[in-house]
């Protein structure tokens, strides 16, 4: 077994009994906060479903239209040159725009290839290391009346395509295609 399935095996239980010791040990009421968060994180799921729909059927229709692979079949040589599947390519330009529908592009590529394929790993990755920045500019720079965003686009864009660059590099070195 390798140390990284050894890792991933044992990380998410001792940070879960980490928590747990030291909420008792600062004497935070561990179960009903639990119990709370659990209710918050409910309601928040049941209210991003109408979002996760709409974008799913908005790429359902993006997909069914052709230009989807016509983009891809574009890119496909490229792609291929270095390594990368194409698969990802729609995960990587709708990540961006939104991330329920990114979130939706990840859980359907696991769900076809596997969360310990390649492309599951690179789609996880991707979707890890960049951010929706559209919907950042859009809300929270409204939300404090800023108007002119060309500078932060720009750079929001380019670190997407960094985080979309070293998701590729890195899944490669760690895992291999």
């Amino acid at each position: 077994m390798g140390w990284i399935t050894v890792i991933s095996i044992w990380i998410i239980p001792m940070l879960i009994a980490f928590i747990l010791l030291y909420g008792t040990y600062k004497k935070v009421p561990t179960y009903e906060t639990f119990v709370e968060g659990a209710k918050e994180g409910f309601s928040m799921a049941i209210s991003i479903i109408p979002y996760l729909v709409g974008m799913l059927v908005a790429i359902s229709v993006f997909r069914a239209s052709g230009a989807m692979d016509f983009i891809i079949d574009s890119l496909r040589p490229v792609l291929q040159a270095i390594g990368v599947p194409s698969e990802i390519v729609p995960l990587a330009m709708i990540r961006p725009i939104s991330g329920t529908g990114a979130l939706g592009m990840t859980t359907d590529l696991i769900a076809t290839y596997g969360p310990d394929s390649f492309i599951g790993r690179l789609a996880s990755t991707m979707q890890g290391s960049t951010d929706t920045t559209l919907y950042v500019l859009t809300v929270y720079f409204g939300a404090v009346g800023i108007k002119k965003m060309g500078d932060a686009l720009k750079v929001g864009l380019l670190a997407d395509l960094v985080g979309i660059i070293a998701s590729i590099v890195i899944v490669t070195l760690v895992f291999g295609p």
